[in-house]
């Protein structure tokens, strides 16, 4: 038998099991190394050295690119890191802005934790920022994401997640020695460059250098005002990761409570955006069915997701035409509400605003498209995400996990589970096929979820039958892994019929308007919107009654207006 590979550390014998680095050994045995450029789904970059450790020789290491020796005695904690430590957080506080109240990453933000952690009570150096106005600059160009300088540490997080992950590279790091800085190519607004709006470079800042572009004050103001009747719908994804911070539990289902909260802060109508997603089935099956039949356009590639979309747009366009023509969940389900409500409001009111509650920074740039727009304006009014509407939810002083449940309202109160699966990879897949399968049989239903579209993996393959025709589809989460498979395509080296595709891992469970969870935890959320399919009376789409009535009444005639659109290159 193999002699099993051994470490110590601080005095603990641990078995070395696979682990690539110290980091992840010590979080094995609960010692917690800070840091703020280490993420386990990114390159390792050895930048911040806050996770230095010191070896028995007295030689200090960082633990985020070390790999665990066998026999190797390593200690956390001694005097000379925990000096170490203090002094780059001192140097890191000198040269950084310290509006903590009024930042947006107040209560977030890792440098003000770790700062908290060390009990760093005041700071030997004297303040470096702001010197000059390049320095103050707040880019608030992109309607998904504002970029703050003189709050970043140069850890490179937005950086390597921008070009590994997401293969889009909006921004990199500029100049050189004290001059560094991470910027666009050549300062540009960020709403100028190449960047979709995934806001993923958000998520993984560990300050408030990028965040989310808070528009909740708008969204109040629409609420306080007496002649405007204010709608709402939330994403499939928000009602398993909002518990995260309101003291339930990630994963766990909150639809009901969100419902409650939201008519409580004094929202007229609540609707569930999974209806939207029933609708969305049924065009795209039935675009689906059309283009297998006709051979044109093909794959199919999905397009519920909009910083997929740009990403095409903008460096794919020779893709464009087969990108669905269908508008995602949330356009159609607010193009159909507003339209319901056009002659429909209540009594006392003049104006209808219709605001969505996303998962996904990239939403907010979809509602501000020319495309979704209308003679009466646009069908989304304004899109919050989930760290937004958690943020109101607070603000109110309403206690979460008190509150009891509530119905969404009619009358768009019915969805089906297929609806609800939407905000995990592979959900949209899985929801068609439950379309397009003729047998309703719960049998199929499971075969169809285990076909290979379930699971977390950035690309899932899977072929079924349709009728008697083989079909072979692909399922891509994260931009990177979108932009291999697109290389293939061209090349030919593979051949699908449709694909899937969400920009962010995982999909809409780990979109960047969502608390944030490491990756790896985020599968209990994928569960829990499974969980919420099982228990679902309606499966397929199709069998939701509303559809039947909503096609012979709001929609009769005008389903192309108000459920498709065409993009074009950028």
């Amino acid at each position: 038998m193999e002699k099993k590979k051994m470490m110590i550390i601080d005095g603990t014998h641990v078995a070395i099991e696979g682990e690539k680095n110290l980091v992840e050994l010590c979080r094995k045995i609960g010692i917690k190394l800070p840091t703020f450029c280490y993420h386990s789904d990114l390159s390792v970059y050895g930048a911040c050295r806050m996770c230095m450790v010191e070896d028995e020789r007295g030689r200090l290491m960082a633990a985020c690119s070390t790999a665990p020796r066998d026999g190797m005695k390593i200690f956390t904690n001694t005097l000379r890191i925990r000096t170490y430590r203090r002094m780059i957080l001192e140097l890191l506080l000198a040269n950084h802005c310290r509006d903590c109240t009024t930042c947006a990453n107040n209560g977030k933000c890792k440098l003000q934790t770790l700062a908290v952690r060390f009990d760093i009570g005041g700071v030997r150096f004297p303040n470096a920022q702001p010197f000059t106005m390049e320095e103050t600059y707040i880019d608030e160009s992109s309607p998904c994401i504002v970029r703050t300088p003189s709050k970043c540490i140069l850890c490179g997080d937005c950086v390597r997640e921008c070009n590994e992950i997401q293969n889009v590279g909006a921004i990199d790091f500029a100049y050189r020695g004290s001059k560094a800085q991470i910027s666009t190519a050549f300062g540009r607004p960020l709403a100028e460059t190449s960047c979709v709006g995934c806001g993923q470079c958000s998520a993984v800042c560990p300050t408030g250098a990028l965040v989310i572009n808070d528009c909740t004050t708008q969204v109040w103001n629409a609420v306080d005002r007496k002649d405007t009747f204010v709608t709402c719908e939330i994403a499939p994804s928000v009602r398993v990761t909002i518990g995260k911070d309101l003291g339930i539990g990630d994963g766990e289902n909150a639809m009901g409570r969100i419902v409650a909260s939201l008519h409580r802060m004094g929202f007229d109508e609540v609707f569930d955006t999974s209806t939207g997603a029933d609708l969305t089935v049924i065009e795209e099956a039935n675009e689906f069915v059309e283009r297998i039949s006709t051979g044109e356009n093909m794959p199919l590639f999905t397009s519920c997701c909009p910083a997929w979309v740009q990403f095409v747009e903008k460096k794919y366009p020779e893709f464009l035409p087969n990108i669905s023509t269908c508008r995602s969940p949330m356009s159609m389900f607010s193009a159909t509400i507003k339209e319901y409500y056009r002659d429909n409001l209540p009594e006392g009111k003049t104006k209808h605003y219709h605001v969505a509650f996303m998962p996904c920074t990239a939403k907010k740039f979809e509602c501000r498209r020319d495309e979704f727009k209308t003679e009466y304006g646009p069908a989304t009014d304004e899109v919050l995400t989930t760290q937004e509407l958690i943020r109101m939810i607070k603000e109110s002083g309403i206690v979460f996990d008190e509150l009891e449940p509530e119905s969404v309202d009619m009358p768009f109160g019915t969805m089906s589970g297929a609806g609800v699966i939407f905000g995990v990879t592979g959900g949209v897949t899985e929801a068609v096929l439950r379309k397009i399968s003729t047998d309703n049989s719960r049998t199929t239903l499971e075969g169809i979820s285990y076909s290979g579209v379930r699971g977390m993996d950035g690309v899932k393959e899977a072929t079924v039958m349709h009728g008697e025709r083989e079909v072979h589809i692909a399922v891509v989460s994260g931009l990177a892994n979108a932009s291999r498979l697109l290389e293939k395509i061209k090349s030919g080296e593979a051949n699908y019929d449709l694909v899937e595709v969400m920009a962010c891992p995982g999909g809409c469970v780990s979109g960047a308007g969502q608390p944030y969870m490491p990756f790896e935890a985020k599968t209990e959320r994928g569960k829990g919107l499974y969980s919420a399919d099982r228990v679902s009376t309606i499966k397929r789409s199709q069998d939701n009654p509303l559809m039947k009535e909503l096609y012979s009444t709001v929609l009769n005639g005008k389903e192309h207006e108000l459920l498709h659109v065409h993009y074009t290159h950028k």
